[in-house]
């Protein structure tokens, strides 16, 4: 079985046709002909049905054209790896990104990796931590942006930049003339949390452990209300259905809502985040990971410090 045969069955199953096939291919038709017929024979199975009047490509034979693109796809992608193995800056990154730091950080990120490696595209995608670990797992993408929650993944890590974590309120809040809020009083609130699966709800159940009581218990339902977003939690605030713990970086995105919301620090020392970079061992391209750890340092976000930190298997 070869590429070449691979890609005359591709062609004959798009075209229906060995003529055309074989001309789409730059080959003769006896040529095509004969080398499906030996790979059928290799294979012990029909791939196409020859009629007088069409070509159908069999059941087992379309599952076969499937695999065939696939491989067809990904070998194309070897001179890519190759160049971007002499040209580690060169080429597209596979970003992913969890929900709660995309939204804050890409915007900026963006601008910054045009501007220091404009022939290092990204192409981002948002997902939950587990998602994008499996996605690193599997290849989809190269890295991933993720808070400091990881435990024994087997992946190398970076710990990026660090942000305090704030209390969003309503504007008619008995504590808006405050200076701090104690961690140990969030309790006594309506707590607005985002869904299960996101990571940075079970930070704020780590802030306040007391919540999750409240948040795994059908009685004690009016303590927490969870949202899908951080978007729909800031306009939940702004309604004054609630407060909720917000990362510092998200601030500045309360478009529209900074009459109806007051945004509080908590007592020293307030509780924090780390962002982190994670990414495969067997990953090559490490010059890109260098690239956009730099770019990362480079950014103000509000309530953010830059963590320099070497790279270490997790």
């Amino acid at each position: 079985m070869t590429l070449t045969e691979l890609k005359y069955v591709i062609a004959v199953a798009r075209h229906r046709h060995f003529g055309r096939a074989a001309e789409s291919c730059s080959v003769s038709q006896p040529s095509l002909s004969v080398a499906i017929r030996k790979l059928e024979e290799e294979l012990g199975v029909t791939i196409f049905e020859r009629r007088s009047n069409d070509i159908a490509v069999t059941p087992i034979g379309q599952q076969i054209v499937d695999q065939a693109q696939k491989v067809v796809e990904e070998a194309r992608r070897i001179p890519e790896i190759a160049h971007q193995g002499r040209d580690p800056l060169s080429g597209p990154l596979r970003l992913g990104v969890i929900y709660t730091i995309g939204p804050y950080l890409l915007p900026e990120l963006i601008g910054r990796m045009i501007e220091t490696t404009p022939r290092m595209p990204l192409v981002l995608e948002e997902g939950f931590t587990t998602e994008l670990l499996a996605k690193l797992r599997n290849g989809s993408i190269d890295v991933a942006i993720t808070a400091d929650t990881l435990v024994d993944t087997g992946f190398m890590t970076m710990e990026v930049y660090e942000e305090n974590f704030v209390v969003a309120v309503p504007s008619h809040h008995p504590w808006v003339n405050r200076n701090y809020v104690g961690t140990d009083e969030l309790k006594d609130q309506t707590m607005l949390l985002l869904g299960a699966g996101h990571c940075f709800r079970d930070q704020i159940l780590g802030v306040c452990p007391d919540l999750a009581v409240f948040a795994s218990s059908a009685s004690d339902v009016q303590k927490t209300v969870e949202g899908s977003s951080l978007q729909t939690i800031f306009h939940m605030v702004a309604q004054g259905l609630g407060i909720t713990v917000l990362p510092a970086s998200a601030v500045p995105y309360l478009t529209g809502l900074s009459n109806a919301i007051k945004i509080l620090p908590f007592k020293d020392p307030p509780p924090k985040r780390r962002a982190m970079l994670v990414w495969r061992k067997s990953f090559t391209r490490l010059d890109a990971i260098t690239a956009l750890q730099g770019a990362m340092h480079a950014l103000k976000l509000n309530g953010c410090a830059p963590v320099f930190e070497k790279p270490s298997v997790r």
